[in-house]
């Protein structure tokens, strides 16, 4: 029997590159053939991000130009999976009549049962409640580096902010049992994985749902006796779950990478309020205060939305200043998307397009000057970085990514001296940088501090 070539699109975080591996993992090798190329394949699932409109924008138009391959390649089944279905549901079946089968944010297990189940007269739509918690024993195919994973820790979010949809597109948190992380992380750590990057949409709320309080550090104790593991990273973190003992755990635990990611999304008292968050600037403020204590030398991103409802001006210029004050080495900006079923989609004045453009634009430039100046500090230090291969621009230049940078989110660094292999961390002398990316050679251990 001829093998049914199956190509997979993943869009959106890396929660949603987990459930893409799981699917793929779950299709048995000896009647399903895994490809790249779109043209070639029999079946092609695009798992979709549904977060803010430019990502539904972004999933839509990914679908469509797909769709073509039904015409002029030999695709005969498309699959659309994953946050856009489980939103839409049955709306998209008549929005998208080019797509033959719909699947949820909790259906990555059936994916063969769907396939093998389908036929043209069977309804589109075949979404269950997501309530899916993959552990260690689920069959997953890793399409990440063979250096770098990611590891979900938790599905599914309690937090309730205002503008969010993941607690409905992915259920209420549910957490994975302490020793089924500990024995995903060894066999990944076995298999050649140096940095574990523990993923979740809050992992300090990690184990809240079991018994009532955070787990994380408990979880962490466990994970850094793993030997041969090098890089655990944390992404990301509520601002009130972070507790001291959190933070000296990271102080004293040499694997456990001095990086946090905590979005704040603003600093107003008013807006936060709004956007039900659960602190405030002066909150904020004794956070950033308590981290910047225990680990001197963290490195520290968040993610801000602009243009809110009801953001004026004057808080606007609130946020930017806070940002020009460089207490974040690194920012993700948002435009506040109006998603339906929200309580901010009825909140009342909605900021117009243009407004949130440019306030998107200053603040982002602001945070670039930030950025550089920061980098520029760094030039002269030695710094642990995970070589990841040849710079796109040239193959005179390996390029890799220091320990203050996460992977797919934040810069990188080009080495101009020195040879080294993929997956190999190295001691590296900050020669230079720009904006968001470093310069460096590699030193040898002697040289190290």
């Amino acid at each position: 029997m001829k093998k049914q070539r199956v190509s997979l699109i993943s869009l959106g975080c890396a929660k949603n590159l987990v459930d893409a591996e799981v699917m793929l993992g779950h299709l048995p090798p000896d009647r399903y053939e895994i490809t790249t190329d779109e043209a070639s394949a029999d079946i092609i699932v695009v798992n979709t991000c549904a977060f803010i409109e430019e990502a539904k924008e972004e999933s839509v138009e990914t679908i469509l130009d797909i769709a073509e391959h039904k015409e002029s390649g030999q695709c005969r089944l498309l699959i659309v999976a994953g946050c856009m279905p489980q939103r839409y549901r049955d709306d998209l079946a008549k929005e998208l009549p080019e797509v033959d089968l719909f699947i949820g944010t909790g259906d990555a297990p059936r994916i063969v049962e769907l396939i093998e189940g389908w036929n043209a007269k069977a309804p589109p739509s075949q979404i269950s409640t997501p309530d899916y918690l993959y552990d260690h024993e689920t069959p997953r195919l890793r399409s990440s580096p063979f250096y770098s994973t990611y590891v979900k820790i938790a599905e599914g979010c309690d937090n309730r902010c205002s503008f969010c949809v993941i607690p409905d597109i992915r259920g209420t948190l549910r957490s994975r049992t302490i020793p089924s992380v500990v024995l995903e992380v060894e066999r990944l750590v076995a298999e050649g994985v140096k940095e574990i990057n523990l993923i979740a949409q809050d992992v300090t709320a990690y184990g809240i749902d079991r018994s009532g309080k955070s787990e994380l550090v408990v979880l962490l104790r466990e994970l850094v006796k793993i030997e041969n593991l090098q890089w655990l990273r944390l992404l990301y973190a509520y601002p009130d779950g972070i507790s001291d003992e959190l933070l000296d755990l990271i102080a004293a635990e040499e694997k456990i990478c001095n990086y946090l990611d905590v979005p704040l999304q603003h600093i107003d008292d008013l807006v936060l309020k709004r956007m039900s968050r659960r602190v405030d600037e002066a909150a904020i403020r004794q956070l950033i205060s308590r981290i910047r204590h225990r680990l001197p030398d963290a490195t520290l991103r968040t993610s801000l939305i602009v243009g809110f409802p009801g953001e004026t001006d004057i808080q606007f210029n609130k946020l930017l200043a806070f940002v020009n004050e460089g207490l974040f080495d690194r920012v993700g900006v948002f435009r506040y998307s109006r998603e339906e079923g929200t309580p901010a989609a009825d909140l009342g004045d909605q900021i117009p397009a243009r407004i949130k453009r440019a306030r998107y634009h200053k603040l982002m430039k602001a945070q670039s000057r930030v950025s550089f100046r920061k980098n520029r500090e760094l030039v002269g230090q030695i710094e642990p970085v995970l070589v990841e291969g040849f710079s796109e621009e040239t193959e005179l230049l390996l390029r890799g990514r220091s320990i203050r940078q996460a992977p797919d989110v934040d810069g990188q660094v080009y080495i101009t001296t020195g040879r080294a292999e993929v997956g190999e961390i190295v001691p590296l002398r900050i020669t230079d940088s720009t904006e968001y990316d470093l310069i460096g050679e590699i030193v040898g251990s002697g040289e190290e501090e």
